[in-house]
Order: structure tokens, then sequence, then C-alpha cells
């Protein structure tokens, strides 16, 4: 039986009881023969600063790198830690250290689930959003801090590279997803003309050695409106980094809960190990209040 070394972060408040809960599911195909698991816990996050004065040692990457997997818990306490120091000094640092430039995000309606739309039946999606790049590639800074000329300049970062490699991930899964076979591409060329203008014609270019794939493409701002009017008509998104963030969030909304929602950090060359997690956050209000898991729900048929 083929063992699994797992790079276990459980963050912070929400984050280790739904860490724990995914745990156990994979303690539970070990039993059943499938493979096997060997878990490492690192105590990174707000939590951890608290403590330290970082969120994570500087070498973050390097500690993980040796394993086959990152299983990755919401982390963050804002009451006492600003958001972007979690971040800045783990989530991020793993995700451009590791290059794992694909963020998945699957979108689909399970039954039993309250959606607020009428009729949420039929909504099955893929979100691929660029993960090493754009807003948060750490490109900007601060002159005259807390005076009255204060100014911050935060810098959108598109490479061809970086651009090209997301999108042919994209088509290659709706080859692979069979069904629509449909990539739908999320912009805002009419307004961010010199990035996303690279974003669109790199897009055109791709698209042309996939003629077997239908496309489309819209603004992000008419987007935000069709994921809620039209989620069905999707099949694979391919998104920038911060337009993905936002159109995945409400997405899964749209199929009932952020909460049930999942994201893998995907490097597809394997050439290190990829991260998995939640994409809520740490939920400081509903720490401590979860039901045990009962395995009944989760056990094969036989």
């Amino acid at each position: 039986m083929k063992r699994y070394r797992i790079a276990v972060v459980p963050g912070d408040n929400i984050g280790p009881e739904v860490i724990s809960a995914g745990c156990t599911v994979l303690r539970r195909l070990e039993a059943l023969g499938r493979c096997g698991f060997d878990f490492e816990t690192f105590p990174w996050g707000a939590g951890h600063y608290l403590r330290t004065g970082r969120a994570a040692p500087e070498d973050v990457v390097e500690q993980v790198r040796p394993f086959d997997a990152i299983y990755f818990g919401a982390h963050g306490d804002p009451a006492r830690v600003p958001d972007r120091i979690s971040s800045r000094e783990l989530m991020h640092p793993i995700r451009r250290g590791l290059d794992l430039y694909v963020n998945l995000r699957p979108v689909r309606f399970i039954r039993g689930m309250t959606s607020p739309l009428k009729a949420p039946e039929g909504i099955d999606f893929v979100v691929v959003r660029e993960n090493t790049e754009g807003e948060y590639a750490n490109v900007g800074g601060q002159v005259h801090a807390g005076d009255t000329h204060e100014v911050a300049m935060q810098t959108t970062v598109i490479t061809r590279r970086g651009a090209e490699r997301v999108m042919r991930y994209a088509f290659a899964l709706a080859r692979e997803r069979g069904g629509k076979r449909y990539v739908h591409c999320v912009t805002k060329s009419n307004a961010l003309a010199h990035v996303m203008e690279l974003w669109d014609r790199t897009f055109e270019a791709v698209a042309a050695d996939y003629p077997d794939v239908r496309t489309g493409k819209s603004h992000v701002d008419a987007m935000s409106m069709y994921v809620v009017t039209r989620p069905a008509s999707f099949d694979v998104v391919v998104t920038t980094n911060l337009m993905g963030d936002i159109i995945s969030d409400e997405a899964a909304a749209v199929v009932g809960s952020i909460g049930l929602a999942a994201g893998a950090n995907l490097d597809p060359t394997r050439a290190g190990p990829s991260m998995f997690e939640p994409i809520h956050g740490s939920a400081r209000d509903i720490a401590a209040r979860a039901s045990p898991i009962r395995w009944r729900r989760f056990a094969p048929r036989r």
C-alpha cells in the first residue's frame, strides 16, 4: 500500500476542527486499504504570530517542500492579528515559493443544500484561478505613511508565461471533463488596458490550439451577474488571481455555502507538493461548536 507524507497546517479558530475532520476521512481511506498517510503538523498561523512574532518561519517553503502534499487549514484572527500578516508570511510564500500556479475551485450544487437561487440544479463548473501573479504579486509600496499625503500603490503583474500556462491547464481540463468542452475567460480589458489586453491576447492564442473546445469571454462585472443568473451554463472558467478569488467565493455562496467549498493550489508539473484547503475563513465566532462527524455518511456502499 502506497504511503504519502502530508504536511498538516491546522490554522486558527475553526481551522483545526475542519482539518481534524478531514484527517479522519483520510484515516478511513487508510483503514479501507486504499493508501496510507503519515501526517506531520506545523502550528503556523495567527496563533503562531502571537507567540513568536511571525505567522510562519522564514524557511516555511523549504520545510514543506519534501512532503507529498500540504493540507492547509483556515488561518487568521482578525481581532488580534491583521489579515495581511498571515497571508504575507504563510499562504502566499507557499503558493509562490512552490510555484502553485493553478488555484482550482470546483463549484457544484449538492442536493440537500439550500441555495439562494430558485433553481440551482445543474450547476457544475470549475474556476481555474491564476495563483502566483496578478494583484497578489506583492509589487508596490507606500510613501508618506501616516500623514495627509500618504500614497499607496499595488501593481498588477501579468506575464505571458503565467497567463499561458494557467490557460492551457483550463483548456486541458475542459477536454478531460468532457460534456460542454467550454472555457470562459474573465477579463477587464476595457479598463485595465495594459495587463488585461495581454491576458486577452494570450487567451486567443491558446484557444487556437484547442479547436475542439468552445470559448467565451466576459468582463468581471458582467461575470459577477452571470454567476447568479446563469451559473449552469459554465464548464471551466479561467481568471486572474484577484478576479478568481472573488468569483469563486460568489459561486460557493450560490451553491449553498462557502463553508463546503474546497480549493486546490496545484503545480501541475508535480515538481513539489501541492496544497489543499477549505476556502472559508477561520470563523472565530463558531469555533468549538462543530458537531461530531458521523461516519455512516461517508462509509462506501457495499
